[in-house]
């Protein structure tokens, strides 16, 4: 049986910023959302390479011959490439300085989820009554909440909530975080760029999906982000495992640029 997600998406450039600098991408068994970071054009420079490459390794990864050890160093090694490509723009162009951006994404085989995840855009799984954040911040606040030292309700607000401790900037040192999860088909997941998740709490999003139809739920979380003030990007894909086959593919925001 051939599985593949099924995927809603929406990409904003929000109430506060002149550009759209993330990008996402949309293919029948890998999704993934890159949030660029540099300012100018540089941030959106970052994400596109970011999903580019993604979306020419996911070529790769849908040939069946490849056995489970090697598509779990392809997606790994993906991001070294990412952060080596990065490096020698910013080598070409001193304008590129500085950035950078985070990826997450979720690769779908026969019976399991594989995440992957640089950054801090999330990826959530939703189970029709609760939203389960499955990746983990790589930000300074997450590791003080690791430490016992502030509560996630106490970082939500923090003013240095997003200081990353991981992104891919060229030479960066990243160490990418690659699991793989047990997924059923009906189920959904939720990724999304942190111009959501640092205005809307979980508890916020889950009442959304809670009171919402699927072909509401981008409006609705984009809506109550900008009555909120939307001071940054928004890139939200809500995706479905299904049982058949697709063949849609899509690159959202900068990469699509």
């Amino acid at each position: 049986m051939v599985r593949s997600f099924r995927v809603l998406a929406a990409t904003d450039r929000g109430l506060v910023r002149e550009g759209n600098e993330d990008a996402g991408l949309i293919s029948p068994q890998l999704i993934a959302v890159a949030d660029g970071m540099g300012g100018h054009a540089a941030g959106e420079v970052a994400s596109k390479i970011a999903i580019t490459s993604l979306a020419q390794l996911g070529k790769i990864l849908d040939d069946g011959n490849i056995d489970e050890e090697s598509r779990e160093d392809l997606l790994l090694n993906i991001c070294y490439s990412i952060d080596q490509e990065i490096l020698d723009r910013t080598a070409e162009d001193a304008s590129l300085s500085g950035m950078g951006t985070t990826l997450t994404a979720l690769h779908l085989t026969d019976r399991t989820i594989e995440l992957l995840h640089v950054g801090d855009s999330r990826a959530y799984r939703w189970n029709g009554k609760r939203l389960s954040q499955i990746s983990v911040d790589h930000t300074v606040m997450q590791e003080l909440i690791d430490q016992g030292r502030l509560t996630p309700e106490e970082v939500h607000s923090h003013p240095q909530r997003s200081l990353l401790t991981q992104a891919l900037m060229g030479d960066s040192g990243i160490d990418p975080v690659l699991v793989s999860l047990e997924a059923k088909s009906g189920e959904k997941f939720l990724l999304c760029s942190d111009g959501l998740s640092s205005v809307l709490s979980d508890h916020e999003i889950e009442q959304i999906l809670k009171k919402s139809d699927d072909s509401e739920i981008l409006e609705k979380l984009i809506a109550a982000t900008k009555a909120k003030g939307a001071p940054d990007n928004i890139t939200i894909l809500w995706a479905e495992i299904v049982d058949t086959p697709s063949t849609h593919s899509e690159l959202l925001g900068a990469a699509n640029e």
